[in-house]
């Protein structure tokens, strides 16, 4: 009997994985997995719209009711590596089924909630199952795409992402008037179920790689991984500087009404829809190196327009550098997905795809807090600030964010990574 490496039984195993998600391949695999991507990034997003009105219907202060977004966030944060380590350990689809299921019971905790409290307790439960499905619809895209494909899969579950973010406040908004706020979450029950029909009956089964004694969240962890990891929160904390930093800039420098600068920063998540999908076939086709550094050289060049254009030319100046970053960002997040995925033996793709959105979640956390602090200590309080101060301000926190996307470009390069070509 011939004998067989460890490394070439990891090969075979990773094989026999990606021929599995082969023959349950297709439309209908990427369909389950896209639909549970954009519930989790849906829930994210849809109950900000609905914090003045839960504040008023249960008689709870600002303050105390951020805790419905927070709360979400905070379990998504804390779950996403136990969620992707419980994948590859008990089997991926299993382990989505029960997330999904976790999801719909959250959804519908939080439709049902009779106070605040129960609402932040069913939010913190629906938070842990959108940890799942977040990270294992991503190892999951992974195993149906196939080797040749997974560029395409990466981009299209980064524009299912964005558009879930897209849709959240547009429903919310549409929806809120007409019902009240818990329409929003008896919309997502049924989606839930669906999602969690379409993981049963289509995703092809699988089984777990049991862990060895001691073998822990991070036991056999590689360190080539940790430049992904790094340059993930860099680039995360770059985007949700838009967001922070935005809305005092476009109100308060360039004089924009609330609805006039919330049309002005729909065009990045309207842009991250449409360059999704051609990003992953760029990967496929040119390989993840090169898309990685293109992504990061275009995120930095669009940070240091987004500097220094709409102090030149207003309105225009910001779209612009939102035309280039955003494209930026999602060359780069599927050229660095695939490249952290690509070549991942059964039994590490769920842990991996948890530690990635792990980085992320810090990122933008990150990002709000630290970038948010650059552009205060710049323009002194954000809401009584002169427009010179803003516009100073603005400039400030994204030279630092060009800066950022450049450190990311050379923690790629040789000797600090080698990025998968």
């Amino acid at each position: 009997m011939d004998k067989v490496t460890p490394g070439a039984r990891d090969a075979r195993a990773a094989g026999a994985q990606d021929g599995a998600g082969r023959g349950g391949g297709g439309a209908g695999p990427m369909a389950a997995l896209a639909l549970a991507m954009l519930l989790a990034a849906l829930g994210t997003s849809i109950a900000n719209v609905a914090l003045p009105a839960l504040a008023q219907d249960l008689h709870a202060p600002f303050a105390r009711v951020q805790a419905v977004v927070t709360a979400y966030l905070a379990a998504l944060t804390l779950s996403v590596v136990v969620a992707g380590w419980l994948g590859d350990r008990l089997g991926m689809r299993r382990v989505l089924a029960a997330g999904l299921s976790l999801f719909a019971l959250g959804t519908l905790a939080a439709a049902l909630a009779p106070g605040l409290a129960g609402l932040v307790a069913a939010r913190a439960v629906q938070g842990m199952g959108a940890a799942v499905m977040m990270v294992l619809a991503m190892a999951l895209m992974r195993q149906t795409a196939g080797a040749g494909a997974v560029g395409r899969a990466m981009g299209l579950l980064g524009t299912v992402s964005a558009l879930g973010t897209v849709l959240g406040p547009v429903l919310g908004g549409a929806l809120l008037p007409l019902s009240g706020w818990r329409t929003l979450f008896w919309l997502q029950v049924p989606l839930a179920l669906l999602a969690l029909g379409m993981t049963l009956g289509l995703l092809p089964r699988g089984r777990g790689v049991p862990a060895r004694p001691g073998q822990g969240l991070f036991a056999g962890f590689d360190r080539a991984l940790l430049p992904n990891l790094a340059v993930n929160l860099l680039v995360a904390a770059v985007m949700m500087a838009t967001l922070t930093v935005g809305p005092f800039y476009l109100t308060g420098a360039l004089h924009l009404t609330a609805p006039q600068a919330g049309l002005v920063m729909a065009v990045g998540p309207a842009l991250s829809i449409l360059s999704g999908f051609p990003s992953g076939r760029l990967v496929d086709r040119l390989g993840p190196a090169r898309v990685l550094t293109a992504g990061l050289m275009l995120l930095a060049t669009g940070a240091a327009a987004l500097a220094l254009l709409p102090g030149l030319a207003g309105v225009a100046g910001y779209v612009v550098a939102l035309a280039l970053l955003t494209p930026g960002y999602q060359l780069f997040q599927a050229a660095n997905n695939t490249s952290a995925l690509a070549d991942l033996p059964e039994g590490r793709r769920g842990t991996v795809s948890g530690l990635l959105a792990l980085s992320r979640n810090l990122g933008l956390m990150a990002g709000a807090a630290g970038l948010g602090a650059v552009f205060a200590l710049a323009a002194g309080d954000p809401v009584q600030a002169s427009a010179a101060a803003l516009t100073h301000g603005l400039r400030l926190t994204f030279l630092t964010g060009a800066g950022l996307a450049l450190i990311g470009l050379a923690l790629t390069r040789p000797p600090w990574h080698k990025v998968r070509a």
